[in-house]
């Protein structure tokens, strides 16, 4: 039964979802905390994990959360399932997509879809923001100011966009996630 669920969730995720990993996580932990199969502070830390791991942020999340709750097989299905829709409208898109990049109806959906897709993505860095921030959020316990993080926060968008000004060119996502650890080690684990 949890295969089939797996399998279910993940691919209306992956059907319902424009824009990428980042906009399904609003829908991922809606699903994932209703099942009662992560809490919210355990979605979170699945998306620092997924996101700190190489490949897709899709396929890491689906799988971390389909091996939590059905082991390898579990993994394999949630996969599977995240996948399959984008699989499938690939292969359509790409058969018919002389006749449809044309259509009015066809770029009028797309127009309509890429504010949502933002707004989606923003409020996905709000919730993360929000969370680091506040020791309990989103949760409705009553919880603390988490100023080091705030202050982590800050300094690295200034690491990152100081860089970016002085040396006219983006610090590597793998420079930027080394610096976030050691400093996540030195505030947190020392």
């Amino acid at each position: 039964m949890i295969f089939w669920q797996l399998f279910y969730v993940f691919f209306t995720i992956g059907l319902f979802t424009f824009g990428g990993g980042y906009a399904m996580i609003p829908l991922i932990k809606s699903e994932v905390v209703s099942r009662g199969w992560l809490t919210e502070e355990g979605v979170i830390q699945f998306i620092a994990v997924s996101e700190s791991t190489p490949g897709p942020f899709a396929i890491n999340i689906a799988t971390f959360i389909g091996t939590e709750q059905g082991g390898f097989l579990g993994a394999v299905v949630a996969t599977l399932g995240v996948v399959l829709p984008s699989f499938i409208v690939i292969l359509l898109v790409a058969a018919l997509f002389s006749a449809m990049a044309k259509n009015r109806y066809v770029q009028g959906a797309m127009n309509g879809i890429r504010p949502v897709v933002v707004g989606l993505i923003g409020a996905t860095g709000a919730l993360l923001v929000l969370a680091l921030v506040w020791t309990s959020f989103p949760s409705t316990q009553s919880g603390t100011f988490n100023r080091s993080g705030l202050v982590l926060l800050i300094d690295l968008a200034t690491l990152f966009f100081g860089y970016k000004l002085i040396r006219k060119k983006s610090l590597h996502p793998i420079a930027l996630i080394v610096i976030s650890a050691a400093l996540g080690i030195l505030v947190y684990g020392l």
